[in-house]
């Protein structure tokens, strides 16, 4: 039978449950899944969301029907997913998960062999239509399911990305918000000489503490007074499925996305000199800045984990991040991966032997950044074009690479459309002046009113 499904976006599948998404429609996906990738083997898992398991279940007898044997994870993070993917050599892989979504939301994320992301330009449409019109081939033989753990091979391929004997005795905040991440830590603890204050620790898909996303001020609190407390050396904290990490220095500061890509871009210089860096072209001054002192090269990539792999696959980059705190590592099979990023910075200050805010303070001094504003509006396009044609007669350089970026002498600013809702995504950045930059912001901000129709 036919019928229309409305939870599939750009990137991956979300949902309200269960109205936009339930079980018959994850039975139709996997179906789907299969005849589209032609799949023998799909990996899936699910986050801690309390509809996920079921969900996933659902997932399962679907793929099954159309003839795919299914590995089954179990509960676990969106990195398990694509680490299970390409470490088995499976045909494709399916994590459950609204990450950071409401409660009554949940999602899929979809890869195929080597972990490489289904998007709506690489078939998400095509399983759609195909999930949609609920006209499935005949299979004769039905697949199987088995259920895995992968965890201890993940745990030691993490381990892989630092040398365990540089990192010195720390004391580090890990607040999983209740989701999937503090299952990792407790893995890897016995191999690290590292103490772990762990608060929201225990997994609970009712999320007594509130739905995990630590780019909102008001889920970091946890995590900076646990930080001051401790006297911890810094903080991680998680979303959900735990595939973004935001870090918080020794005094409970909370870092910003932006200067946590130049941190570990310069730990792979360091190790890699002269490679690429992928970033996106919110903010990249800093970046930039990183790379060519460190004898690498940073190439701009339109935002979203899409076209960042793909682009870092075609540049042959070591490492790609995004202000948003996602981190692609090409060893990872250019995936986004949440704990990777802790230990590069772990081992980076125990070898430096310095504080996370002493390294950040002078990049955040060199390059200070607005964070980004979103403004809700009516006509986004039309803001766009009256802003560039409002600075273009002064700007140096403009770009169009996602959005509109215009870069000055001192200054520079990226403006962009949402891809879901009518909202205006605002990021500036100025050199070495604080007050040029909050400047530069309240005019733009400014502009955005006054040209909002």
């Amino acid at each position: 039978m036919k019928i229309d499904i409305t939870c599939f976006k750009a990137y991956d599948i979300r949902g309200r449950v269960p109205d936009q998404l339930n079980e018959d429609v994850a039975y139709r996906v996997g179906r789907a899944f299969v005849e589209f990738l032609n799949a023998k083997t799909v990996v899936v898992g699910h986050d801690v969301r309390l509809t996920s398991a079921s969900l996933t279940d659902a997932l399962a007898r679907g793929l099954t029907d159309a003839g795919a044997n299914v590995i089954h994870l179990g509960e676990c993070g969106t990195e398990e997913v694509y680490f299970g993917t390409f470490h088995l050599g499976v045909d494709g892989g399916i994590c459950v998960t609204a990450s950071h979504n409401p409660m009554d939301y949940n999602g899929m994320k979809l890869v195929s062999k080597g972990s490489k992301p289904i998007s709506s330009d690489s078939g998400l449409n095509d399983i759609q239509k195909m999930a949609e019109s609920g006209d499935f081939k005949d299979v004769q033989t039905k697949g199987s399911v088995e259920r895995k753990n992968v965890r201890p091979d993940y745990i030691e391929h993490l381990l892989e990305y630092v040398d365990v004997s540089n990192i010195k005795p720390l004391k580090v905040v890990v607040n999983a918000g209740n989701g999937g991440a503090g299952a990792i830590i407790d893995g890897i603890e016995s191999s690290l000489p590292i103490e772990f204050v762990k608060i929201h620790h225990e997994p609970d898909g009712s999320f007594p503490n509130g739905i995990p996303n630590p780019i909102l001020e008001d889920k970091r609190q946890a995590t900076i007074d646990a930080v001051i407390e401790h006297k911890a050396d810094f903080g991680v904290a998680w979303d959900g499925d735990f595939d973004r990490c935001f870090f918080f220095d020794e005094h409970g500061g909370f870092i910003e996305g932006y200067y946590v890509v130049g941190l570990l871009a310069e730990a792979f210089l360091i190790k890699n000199p002269g490679a690429k860096i992928v970033h996106d072209p919110r903010l990249t001054w800093n970046t930039v800045d990183i790379a060519e002192a460190s004898k690498g090269e940073a190439v701009e990539s339109k935002t979203g984990h899409a076209f960042i792999k793909e682009r870092m696959r075609k540049e042959d980059a070591v490492y790609g991040g995004e202000m948003s705190a996602h981190h692609y590592f090409k060893d990872f099979a250019y995936c986004d991966n949440g704990n990777i990023p802790w230990l590069l910075v772990a081992e980076l200050l125990s070898v430096r032997g310095v504080s996370l805010s002493s390294v950040v303070k002078d990049r955040q001094a060199k390059f200070p950044c607005s964070g980004e504003r979103n403004n809700t509006v009516g006509d986004p396009a039309a803001i766009i074009a009256s802003i560039e044609k409002h600075y273009a007669d002064s700007a140096s350089e403009i770009k169009k690479v996602d959005g509109l970026s215009m870069a000055f002498d001192e200054w520079r600013f990226n403006v962009r459309m949402s891809s879901t809702e009518p909202v205006l995504r605002l990021n500036v950045e100025a050199k070495g002046s604080k007050a040029l930059m909050e400047e530069k912001t309240k005019e733009l901000l400014t502009l955005v009113e006054k040209y909002d129709p």
